[in-house]
């Protein structure tokens, strides 16, 4: 495999084959790397060289993404003694986390604890969700208003939004969102935090969510955590405090984190290009299909989906040994020409538009619902209250966030 463009992205795997360094970054924040097009068309079932200096194989293809994250010999048992740490520091990051060691990942007891839990994130409950979520928007901009322009997008609406939803959801106070930032942070390290670090936040995370857990089950409300505590699962068991622990650390750092830096992103993409958002103005019906296009453009996601194989198994036609730890590509599989024409370009009306930005199968996100209702509640008052929205930076000036497993930018500055 050649690269032309950066050959220190390239290193030499133990078996003397060369590896990409991985994640691959690109030339510009809203701009997807030129070796996604190149492996998916040479190279499939790429080896990579990840941050923690252990190997895994990158797979870009829509197809052979969709059918890994689908294929349940590819699991989630990144805790395995062969699997592949992610992370810099030893503990090997968010993915080789002790986080998950009391919640079932794979078989019926994840099912049954995914049942539990995707109650509070339907579709219909979400949708009930959004003119709360709207009205929250609103009284975002107003408050990015008075301090005037140029304004950060994500900081004034962005990160504070999703963490109010997910507090409420949570029963947590919203108050807390900058303890959830930096724990959040730690948790989901790259390079960013060495091992001290991220332990000392870990157990002040742990030691928070232990204690909000033990008020739920002193005087329950009517928030996610406070339900899990009575609610049984098929074999008429509760979830166990060690299981509501890693329940709400994990909520409360997926329902937040992504979805903050999706808005800062999507609305980035959306006035990169002028006639992007102008097209919107034009016609507010396209606002849904505009939030599954951004979903799909997305160049700056992050680090993808690892998992690992207990048994021999065959991606495009490449043998992977067991043991091996593959990272499913999604933005890059979500450019491929071969599942969507003109794959390189934002069509906000494309339909249907099944993107791989939120996983397939049996381990597909489980907040996608509540994802997609406050990107589409974002964007739609966004719209209507600040028509004259733009950058006040070139897209080019924009800055990814570095150092952790999931992408986005480090500001929004705009002005009206």
């Amino acid at each position: 495999m050649h690269r032309d463009d950066s050959e220190e992205a390239i290193v030499v795997g133990s078996d003397g084959e060369q590896a990409l360094n991985y994640p691959i970054p690109g030339s510009a924040a809203l701009e997807p790397p030129q070796e996604w097009e190149r492996l998916r068309q040479q190279c499939p079932v790429a080896k990579v060289n990840l941050p923690s200096g252990d190997e895994a194989s990158l797979v870009t293809r829509y197809q052979d993404v969709k059918r890994v994250l689908s294929d349940p010999r590819f699991t989630r048992q990144l805790d395995a003694d062969d699997a592949a740490r992610v992370s810099a520091n030893e503990s090997g990051g968010v993915f080789n986390s002790s986080l998950a060691d009391s919640i079932p990942q794979t078989g019926e007891g994840h099912q049954q604890w995914r049942r539990m839990v995707a109650k509070w994130f339907t579709a219909k409950r979400m949708k009930a969700l959004q003119p709360e979520i709207e009205t929250m928007a609103e009284h975002l901009i107003d408050d990015m208003f008075k301090q005037g322009h140029p304004a950060d997008l994500k900081a004034s609406l962005g990160f504070p939004l999703p963490v109010w939803v997910i507090c409420n959801l949570l029963g947590v106070p919203d108050s807390d969102r900058d303890r959830f930032s930096y724990w959040s942070d730690t948790l989901l390290n790259l390079t960013r935090y060495g091992q001290a670090e991220v332990e000392a936040a870990q157990a002040e995370f742990v030691e928070y969510m232990a204690a909000h857990v033990a008020a739920k089950r002193a005087e329950p409300g009517d928030d996610l955590l406070s339900t899990l505590t009575t609610d049984t699962d098929s074999g008429g068991d509760r979830l166990s405090d060690a299981a509501l622990v890693s329940t709400g650390q994990g909520l409360l750092v997926a329902g937040h984190e992504t979805t903050a830096n999706m808005i800062g992103k999507m609305v980035a993409m959306l006035l990169a290009d002028r006639r992007r958002w102008e097209q919107l103005l034009a016609d507010r019906s396209l606002v849904r299909t505009a939030v599954e296009e951004a979903l799909r453009f997305d160049a700056n996601p992050g680090f993808g989906m690892p998992r690992y194989i207990t048994e021999e198994a065959e991606v495009a036609d490449t043998r992977l040994p067991r043991g091996t730890t593959v990272v499913c590509s999604m933005a890059a599989a979500n450019r491929d020409e071969d599942a969507f024409e003109g794959a390189d370009e934002m069509a906000l009306d494309r339909s249907p538009n099944p993107h791989l930005a939120f996983g397939s199968g049996a381990h597909s996100c489980l907040g996608q619902a509540l994802a997609r209702t406050e990107l589409q509640a974002v964007l739609d008052v966004l719209l209507r209250r600040i028509p004259s929205l733009e950058l006040a930076v070139a897209a080019e000036d924009l800055h990814r966030v570095e150092g952790l497993v999931v992408g986005g930018l480090n500001e929004v500055p705009v002005r009206w």
